[in-house]
């Protein structure tokens, strides 16, 4: 357990940061003084796009560093199932719908996220109409109106979808996590969403999304889905990678070979939920106040072989999403400790970019040279 005298503060790692005595100082290159002079989606251009994960809140209170730092967005939650239709006969776009328009307004990509999910989907879809469970019948039928009005509402700005996220188990002896679409529609419910959204939108790229995705086992799962699909020619066109990492694990030799073993199947990769938590999945602890020296350097070390490591695969990986722009605001504040916060993504709570953001940008910079 640290307590405060091993702590950094946010305003201690902007002082070295300023005065270069942090690990990765600005003052290393002239040309790269201030936050102003961070462009992270333009560095990496030629590259990927740099994306990250809004809300209807922060397209307003993080509109400045978005439209600075981000070219591509993706709706964290506004265009799930039970947010954009939480009532069979009801669909509510007015979130949906801003976050479309602000995408459209500066010329941001825009994902699409998600259809087919075991959370946040609305009861009322696996129900009938005496309460009970719906049949294979009814649950696609529900699932085809819903894509054919979501798919054609944002038809214009969204070109990629997470059409099926989270259906492969964590559990090594487990294939398919089990879920309500498993039970009411049965094995072939992922081919099924698939090929409706292609059927729909015949240019869209469609991917399958999931975490853990680098751990060798659940690879191994997602790979195999991948190749079943790929061989009864359902159209699926990527990998969606959420790499929800943490400073201890996955470890770089895991990540690699994933993406080896996901880009032999010849399909695109996407890492499209991004982030690298200050806390192993398993620890508990709510005493901190800001992460310690320690954690900071882990975090710029992983981050650095992270973005080199993406740069070797551009050929294959064709976008980077966080999920979250800054840390003023993370889902992992809260998660999975009640009351902690959280630090794990590039910009600080201030949405001022981090020292490790400055050594990213620069090592890019200095490929072009």
């Amino acid at each position: 357990m640290s307590n405060t005298s091993d702590s950094i503060t946010a305003q201690q790692a902007q002082a070295e940061q300023q005065t270069g005595q942090g690990s990765s100082a600005s003052s290393a290159n002239p040309s790269l003084q201030s936050a102003t002079d961070i462009r992270l989606a333009e560095t990496f251009r030629q590259d990927f796009p740099i994306g990250a994960a809004v809300s209807a809140h922060t397209i307003h209170s993080q509109r400045e560093l978005l439209l600075q730092q981000y070219n591509s967005l993706t709706a964290e939650n506004e265009m799930k199932f039970i947010c954009i239709h939480p009532e069979e006969h009801r669909y509510t776009f007015e979130q949906a719908d801003a976050i479309a328009d602000f995408a459209r307004q500066h010329q941001l990509g825009l994902r699409g996220h998600t259809f087919v999910w075991h959370n946040q989907t609305p009861d009322w879809v696996f129900q009938n109409e005496q309460g009970g469970k719906a049949d294979r019948a009814t649950l696609l039928a529900r699932l085809q109106q819903h894509m054919e009005t979501v798919m054609g509402r944002y038809r214009d700005i969204i070109r990629c979808w997470d059409v099926v996220n989270e259906a492969i188990s964590d559990e090594d002896g487990t294939y398919l996590r089990p879920t309500p679409w498993l039970e009411g529609v049965g094995d072939d419910y992922i081919a099924r969403a698939f090929e409706m959204a292609h059927a729909i939108d015949p240019q869209a790229l469609l991917f399958y999304n999931d975490y853990n995705e680098s751990h060798p086992g659940k690879c191994d799962r997602i790979c195999r889905l991948m190749r079943e699909l790929l061989d009864e020619g359902v159209p699926v066109h990527g990998v969606g990678l959420q790499a929800h990492w943490n400073i201890h694990d996955p470890s770089l030799d895991q990540i690699r070979a994933a993406i080896e073993k996901y880009a032999a199947l010849g399909l695109q990769l996407q890492v499209t939920e991004m982030d690298v938590s200050m806390f192993a999945f398993d620890d508990r602890r709510t005493d901190l106040k800001a992460p310690t020296a320690e954690m900071v350097r882990m975090q710029e070390e992983r981050y650095r072989a992270y973005f080199q490591l993406f740069h070797e695969y551009r050929e294959v990986l064709t976008s980077v999403t966080f999920w979250g722009a800054a840390d003023d605001y993370t889902w992992l504040d809260g998660f999975p400790v009640r009351g902690r916060k959280n630090w794990p993504l590039l910009f600080d709570e201030q949405q001022q970019p981090k020292a490790v953001c400055y050594d990213i940008v620069r090592a890019r910079q200095e490929l072009e040279r």
